[in-house]
């Protein structure tokens, strides 16, 4: 059993060396009185020469495999697994001898840390760069709103007025007017350039934080780096766009990092300001400006963060460390609730007490209802939750039979995000958000289970059974991850179409389409009200699927030649309404069967990929206005 704070034993740490075939007192060989070592048995030195290639020439190969795999792909085959269905084999390929590269660097204690970075952020790229490489465009339509909004308040110096539902971003500015900054720094027009890459980068960003969490906690590298792989195997949420989430998130981890470097059971060296008991003031002053950087961005991870200083702070000898910290976590929550964000939070706050006493509705809010949605989006959500399932599973065993674990304080950040779970829903989404939070934790765990701290059972296990394991958890990632790439990725098409409407729309004009998956047609949200279709009122929804045309006409109506509507369908549109059954899959279709020869409309753009319809309302019979 290890010390508190220690995971398995410390190769470093131990007293004896092996030379050759033979223990051999480390003291003794400082002093130069070490026995003479055996010659090394052949038949291991060819096994380390062997290992060592293999380690050296698995990343660059693998790498090079991906790259090669990528350079034609039909994208246009994509329907209900997304990427999945049109990946090369060689992708799947280079995969493999990426898990296998890096199975064999972990099992090789002489690996060089270079070699197990390499691997990760090789892993990384091939996960989160891939999309960004086959796309033309920016990915995911979410992306294009949060380019909407920073566009806005940079055209507006900061409050946008008449937001409607982007009113939230105003109340939580701090990602967006960061990103105006840098754009009036460096003098870029637009941060479509660099959006794109944000979830590779954002990921790369978050191992720094991930392997000072985990180096607090062992001194074992083997289950350090193997609890960072499982971590981005099974990342399977998606929030690491260009959005707020994925910037507080990143904080989030940064601050927890920091955080457990102070507590007496870091496996780090202890600083002097450690041992009586409290932070060092600057390091203090400088955590609480990232926490203030939380709160003024995203209104979830505040009280993620706050949960988590709670949870952490059970264990007495904690508390010098975290108690000051969650105060000010706290205060600044406080403070910017009751001031900034005011106007949002008075709105919702009657959606808050009724969720506070429906837990179980909140638990199950983000399980969508299947019955709908394409056979292949049935068999990706069931895997999502077994992939999930496993990752608690497997964790839950981890913290039982590993029983050093307990006394980390991972646990206790494993368990934290539970109580936010139970009280809101938060749109939906608070089951895929608390397993975001948790997953950090939950990965270390994993890995304690895993990952045997006996070097002698390790080398075998590590080239034989945790490839597969590994690859399976991965494989779960890339079902979660790709499988709805059919509604993410847009053509030049779609962004041509969305352009056009927000350059050619005069102010008030309104927007209508069936669903909001259109690159771009957020700009400007400020001038123009917008209209799903796919999500109004069962009635509405009802009579577009009887009659799409007069479907139409009732949200147009009233359109004139100073404030006319515009009508958008494309392809992801289309795809979306297939997918997740929200619309009849043939109800973009007959529209633009119908529309040419609907009175009012007026086809203005057409690709084909996306079609603009520009309304006005016919004159009655008589000529009457």
């Amino acid at each position: 059993m290890t010390g508190a704070g220690e995971g398995p034993e410390d190769p470093a740490a131990a007293t004896t060396a092996r030379v050759g075939d033979r223990p051999v007192e480390r003291n003794d060989r400082a002093h130069g009185t070490a026995p003479r070592a055996a010659p090394p048995h052949p038949a291991r030195t060819r096994a380390e020469t062997a290992r060592h290639w293999a380690v050296r020439a698995g990343l660059p190969v693998s790498l090079g495999l991906w790259l090669l795999s990528l350079r034609s792909v039909p994208l246009d085959g994509m329907r209900d697994l997304g990427l999945l269905q049109v990946l090369p084999p060689l992708f799947w390929v280079a995969t493999v001898l990426l898990t296998l590269g890096f199975c064999v660097a972990l099992s090789d204690r002489r690996t060089h840390g270079a070699w197990l970075t390499g691997y990760v952020l090789g892993l990384i790229a091939l996960i989160h760069a891939t999309p960004t490489l086959l796309y033309p465009t920016l990915r995911y339509s979410w992306a294009w709103k949060h380019l909407a909004v920073v566009d806005a308040m940079m055209r507006h110096n900061g409050e946008v007025p008449n937001a409607n539902k982007f009113s939230v971003y105003n109340d939580w500015p701090g990602f967006f007017q960061l990103n105006a900054l840098f754009l009036r720094a460096t003098g870029l027009d637009s941060a479509v350039g660099y959006a794109a890459w944000t979830p590779a980068f954002a990921n790369a960003l978050l191992l720094a934080p991930l392997l000072l969490l985990y180096r607090c906690v062992t001194r074992d590298r083997r289950l350090v780096w193997g609890a960072v792989w499982i971590f981005y195997s099974c990342s399977w949420v998606g929030q690491d766009y260009f959005a707020p989430q994925s910037f507080a998130f990143l904080l989030f981890m940064t601050v927890t990092a920091l955080a457990f470097r102070q507590l007496p059971s870091s496996a780090l060296p202890r600083p002097d300001a450690r041992r009586r008991g409290g932070w060092p003031p600057a390091l203090l002053a400088a955590v609480v400006v990232l926490v203030a950087a939380i709160v003024v961005s995203h209104p979830l991870t505040p009280l993620m963060l706050i949960s988590a200083l709670v949870a952490l702070s059970l264990p007495r000898r904690n508390r010098s460390v975290i108690l000051p910290l969650l105060a000010a976590t706290v205060v600044l929550t406080a403070i910017w609730d009751t001031t900034v964000a005011r106007s949002y939070i008075s709105v919702h706050i009657d959606n808050l007490t009724q969720s506070l006493v429906q837990p179980d509705r909140n638990v199950t809010a983000g399980l969508a209802p299947l019955g709908d949605a394409a056979p292949g989006q049935i068999l990706l959500s069931w895997i999502d939750r077994g992939l999930s399932a496993t990752v608690v599973v497997l964790a839950v065993a981890g913290f039982l039979v590993r029983r050093w674990t307990r006394r980390t304080g991972l646990p206790l950040l494993a368990v934290a995000p539970i109580p936010l779970l139970a009280v809101n829903a938060y749109g939906g989404e608070m089951l895929f958000r608390a397993y975001l939070f948790a997953l950090p934790a939950a990965a270390f765990l994993v890995a304690a289970l895993l990952l045997p701290s006996d070097a002698r059972r390790y080398a075998p296990r590590t080239l034989v059974v945790y490839p597969v394991v590994f690859l399976a958890l991965l494989g779960g990632l890339f079902f979660g991850y790709y499988g709805k790439e059919a509604v993410n990725r847009f053509t030049p098409g779609e962004v041509a179409a969305a352009r056009y409407v927000t350059e050619h729309a005069p102010p008030d004009s309104t927007i209508i389409m069936l669903t909001s998956d259109v690159p771009g047609i957020d700009m400007d949200y400020d001038l123009h009200p917008r209209i799903e279709l796919a999500y109004q009122d069962p009635k509405d929804t009802r009579r577009l699927v009887d009659d799409p045309v007069a479907g139409v006409t009732d949200f147009a109506y009233g359109a004139t030649e100073e404030r006319p509507a515009y009508l958008v369908l494309s392809r992801a549109q289309d795809m979306n309404g297939y997918l997740t059954g929200s619309l009849p899959a043939d109800t973009s279709e007959r529209l633009r069967s119908a529309l040419p020869n609907a009175p009012g409309f007026t086809r203005v753009y057409a690709d084909e990929d996306a079609v603009v319809y520009r309304y006005v309302t016919p004159r009655p019979a008589g000529g009457a206005p």
